[in-house]
């Protein structure tokens, strides 16, 4: 299995619409599945859409890894997840900031406003029918993915853009918030 080429920020792939998957059993679909998960394993990720691989599909994988998981209900530790043409049905008006970043645009993250709860509902690599309730980071990364199915990068979500920048410079400055913070203590 081939660890795919992932689509930057910029290319047109990441900019449409993606299309329906018409047969998600098919072997091309299995085989696709199967490098997706290998290439999100590869790049340490948490989730990847087919757009970010330069196929225009309504699908994608993601894992919610132990240490990411909130512990709410909803975001508990999961192995890879497969989701083909989902929908998406947030459950609540509130948002919530959270840290992004994305294998399309390495090395950048922002606080980005994310529903704290969704429902969404698609198909699994067996193409089974599904519906499922997610909080915390799974209610997160499920919405980026689904973003990228829409032609939306998170950067079109940021609100506050003192909070977007390098991966070291934002760590840098939680880190010195953080000793601020202790010290007044």
């Amino acid at each position: 299995m081939p660890i795919l080429k992932i689509a930057r920020m910029g290319h047109p792939v990441l900019l449409g619409r993606a299309a329906e998957v018409t047969d998600p059993t098919a072997p091309e679909m299995r085989r696709l599945i199967a490098d997706m998960i290998e290439t999100m394993v590869d790049a340490d990720g948490a989730g990847l859409a087919a757009p970010q691989v330069h196929v225009p599909l309504r699908m994608f994988v993601f894992r919610v890894g132990a240490e990411r998981s909130t512990g709410v209900a909803g975001d508990a530790p999961s192995g890879v997840s497969v989701v083909i043409n989902p929908e998406l049905d947030l459950l609540t008006d509130e948002r919530v900031p959270c840290w992004e970043g994305c294998l399309s645009i390495p090395g950048l993250r922002a606080l980005v406003p994310r529903s704290p709860r969704i429902r969404y509902r698609g198909l699994d690599a067996e193409g089974a029918p599904f519906t499922r309730d997610a909080a915390g980071f799974h209610a997160n990364v499920v919405q980026h993915e689904y973003d990228h199915l829409n032609g939306v990068l998170y950067p079109m979500r940021v609100t506050d853009f003192a909070s977007f920048g390098f991966n070291e410079e934002i760590a840098r400055a939680v880190a010195a918030r953080q000793e601020r913070a202790d010290a007044t203590a």
